[in-house]
């Protein structure tokens, strides 16, 4: 975890005309920089999350290969509902890139809780000691850090749904 880094929204935008030229035949609605690093002000692991809207995960299967070739590397991550990259090695990670849907429910999902964050300034600084407390508590444990957020990002989510009814 490091603290917000004012080039991120620069990283996202570089990285999204690279992806742009690379894979617009599949193309779908637009390219998101969703994650921690998209919150300003947001501490974060210093990972561009990037969310691609494609027609379906089946219509995108040919990008895969398109996207290794342009330098990332592919892992079927939750292959029910994207396609997950990562850049430029599974062991040093700068971009996680996913092919998603546009418009289906994870898409909705990443998008509300971001626009949240963005919008209530405390519960992102909530999110951010989450964060660092486990963080510390799993240092070496990724998919461990990252299960133990999912309740948090549940009552978000849940409270983003309700506000946005009102």
């Amino acid at each position: 975890m490091v603290d917000y880094d004012a080039r991120w929204p620069q990283l996202f935008s570089a990285e999204k005309q690279h992806i742009e030229r690379v894979i617009s035949h599949w193309l779908c609605g637009t390219i998101e920089h969703v994650g921690s690093t998209s919150i300003v002000g947001l501490a974060a692991k210093p990972v561009i999350d990037i969310m691609v809207g494609v027609k379906s995960l089946n219509h995108a299967q040919d990008a895969i290969q398109v996207l290794v070739d342009s330098g990332y590397c592919y892992y079927p991550y939750k292959p029910e509902v994207m396609h997950w990259f990562c850049k430029p090695s599974p062991e040093i990670r700068t971009h996680h890139l996913h092919l998603a849907p546009y418009q289906s429910p994870l898409w909705h999902e990443r998008i509300l809780f971001r626009d949240y964050l963005r919008a209530h300034q405390s519960v992102a600084i909530e999110y951010a000691k989450l964060k660092r407390q486990l963080a510390m508590q799993y240092p070496k444990d990724r998919e461990r850090y990252t299960q133990s957020k999912w309740q948090f990002i549940e009552q978000v989510l849940r409270r983003a749904h309700l506000e946005s009814k009102a």
